[in-house]
């Protein structure tokens, strides 16, 4: 405040506030990532199904997880784990303890910003005119090649029919608004109204069937705010004034329709079903392309979206050859050692030595997002496994290694567009697509990737096959689309009645990106990938969270004399060495 020359006091009258709203994970949204991370626990790990858990639990199972800087990402996260290790309790402790969040891999769209940007300038060029769009140039065989693939031929139409839709859905919302602001007017006090608690809306599991029965929207969203959701996506679609369209509110459109027709649909807006329906015609057109207007955009737009993220994979996946390899060496020298028949003392200075070798041998994940050739001299992160002396397990070198990433929707399409087209790099003629012709035409047919999408890789060791054989580790890959299931299908089967009174759609499962038989070696994915992922020695040093640096600055030194101190260790070291 500050007076003005005639000494009275000024007041400011109005205040602009501008504020990054990320968004909360719904009930829905948690119970589906609980439910994705049980499915994961018993159908992705052959062999083991509940097993899992006991691997976990017993130092086998060598798990990281990462996420994005969005709130509502890092919390689908802690819910996924949850359901993967059959945690209890609230999402916070989970988040805090088991999620990563590393923004520079899994955020932002800086890097391919002006090609997208030159994607959509020419997606709205071809959407506003009023010719229609003909899918041609010579791919029936594979409209995905196609310059604009997916776009309905009637897309001009459609999108003035969008305006008018969303208009009246607008209008109806608008008078729902006003009667609250009605209410909250008589009580001339905004204190009637609660607080938004953050830790209470994550925590919630179910509906709140008190609002809904009271005639109010699903979850913590007024009328106010939903009018203010609706007017701002009427506003964008289409200047008035200038007479000119903006097609990317469309996915926002079709996401706010498939929201409210899934939670709000005690609200009955007239209109809203048919402007679904619309918008998903639209949205399933122009989303891919975002990405692309072709494969060839397509590739250099993924490649640069997630090339650190590509870069990592692979780091993941030569770290996990690196280990197996070394793992099944020390098994075979153990083998022929047991067999030689060698004297108490040798006995002991092997399993010395086997410890020591374990411990040097084995690749932390903070030194591989270094380099994947850096020495081992590097290593600063502890690494429990099991002593095969002391396990009471059948099978203590059993070891499984699990990286997972959550991240936006940008990053599922950039990472799948590279999966399918990085054949068609320069460098790669003549090879074929990562991705058999039958799983390219079913995602063609595809075209939303909906909330827990995922693109699994998971590879597979031949111990029957000679160390240095490229087929003795081999890649799979599957997809699935997420929640990707119209709110409107299937209205009279009791199943779907039942989900809609939960407001939750089903996960779709996996689906190969493979021929059945086919075989994909780590030797060619890395080949394949290495174009359009950054180079190993690229990645920054890892660093230390700033609240925890002190406990962890002087970690090796610490955990070494805890060593020396173990009872059993020094049973083992009687000499003194």
């Amino acid at each position: 405040m500050k007076s003005n020359v005639e000494g009275e006091e000024e007041r400011p009258v109005e205040a602009l506030m501008v504020l990054k709203y990320g968004g909360v994970l719904t009930h829905a949204g948690r119970k589906q990532a609980e439910e994705l991370g049980r499915y994961f626990r018993n159908n992705m790990y052959p062999g083991e199904g509940t097993g899992l858990l006991r691997l976990h639990s017993t130092y086998r199972h060598d798990l990281k997880i990462y996420s994005s800087d969005e709130g509502r990402v890092q919390m689908s996260a802690a819910a996924f784990a949850k359901g993967l290790l059959d945690l209890e309790g609230q999402l916070t402790p989970i988040l805090v303890s088991l999620v990563s969040k590393d923004s520079s891999m899994l955020d932002g769209l800086d890097n391919a910003s002006i090609e997208m940007e030159e994607a959509k300038a020419r997606l709205n060029g071809i959407i506003t005119s009023v010719a229609k769009i003909v899918n041609s140039n010579g791919y029936s065989e594979c409209p995905w090649m196609t310059d604009g693939a997916g776009l309905p031929s009637n897309a001009s139409e459609l999108l003035r029919n969008l305006v008018k839709l969303t208009k009246k859905v607008t209008e109806q919302v608008r008078l729902l608004a006003m009667d609250e602001d009605e209410e909250l007017t008589e009580t001339s006090s905004y204190d009637v109204i609660p607080p938004y608690d953050q830790a209470k809306a994550l925590g919630k599991t179910n509906i709140d069937i008190d609002r809904i029965a009271a005639g109010l929207p699903c979850g913590s969203e007024g009328f106010l705010l939903m009018y203010a959701r609706w007017k701002k996506l009427e506003r964008d679609l289409y200047n008035e004034r200038k007479e000119r369209f903006d097609i990317t509110q469309i996915p926002d459109i079709y996401d706010s329709c498939k929201y409210d027709l899934l939670h709000n649909a005690h609200l009955n807006l007239e209109g809203l079903d048919e402007l679904f329906k619309v918008a998903q015609l639209l949205a399933d057109g122009v989303i891919p392309n975002e990405y692309g207007i072709n494969p060839k955009q397509k590739l250099k737009i993924g490649s640069k979206i997630a090339r650190r993220l590509l870069g990592k994979i692979l780091i993941d996946l030569r770290n996990t050859l690196e280990e197996a390899i070394s793992v099944a060496e020390l098994k075979c020298n153990h083998d022929h050692q047991s067999a030689s028949k060698k004297t108490d003392k040798e006995d002991t200075d092997y399993q010395s030595k086997l410890f020591i070798k374990n411990e040097d041998m084995r690749r932390t994940s903070t030194t591989s997002e270094i380099s994947m050739d850096q020495d081992d001299d590097d290593d600063k992160e502890t690494k429990y496994r099991l002593d095969p002396k002391y396990a009471n397990v059948r099978t203590p070198d059993r070891h499984v290694r699990t990286r997972l990433y959550f991240t936006s929707e940008s990053h599922i399409h950039s990472l799948m567009n590279v999966l399918r087209y990085c054949n068609l790099d320069e460098s790669l003629q003549g090879e074929e697509s990562l991705v058999c012709h039958s799983a390219l035409e079913r995602l063609y047919k595809t075209k939303e990737l909906d909330y827990m999408s995922n693109i699994v890789l998971r590879m597979f060791e031949n111990t029957e096959v000679a160390l240095e054989d490229p087929k003795r580790f081999r890649i799979e890959m599957t997809f699935s689309r997420g929640a990707d299931l119209s709110p409107l299908e299937k209205k009279d089967d009791s199943e779907a009645i039942s989900l809609h009174q939960e407001h939750t759609l089903p996960i779709m499962g996996p689906e190969r990106l493979q021929e059945v038989g086919s075989y994909l070696t780590l030797e060619k994915m890395e080949m394949m990938f290495r174009p359009f992922a950054m180079p190993a020695e690229d990645f920054p040093p890892p660093s230390t969270p700033a609240g925890f640096s002190g406990y962890f600055s002087k970690s090796a030194a610490v955990l070494e004399r805890l060593v020396n101190l173990w009872p059993f260790h020094k049973h083992g070291s009687a000499n003194g060495k």
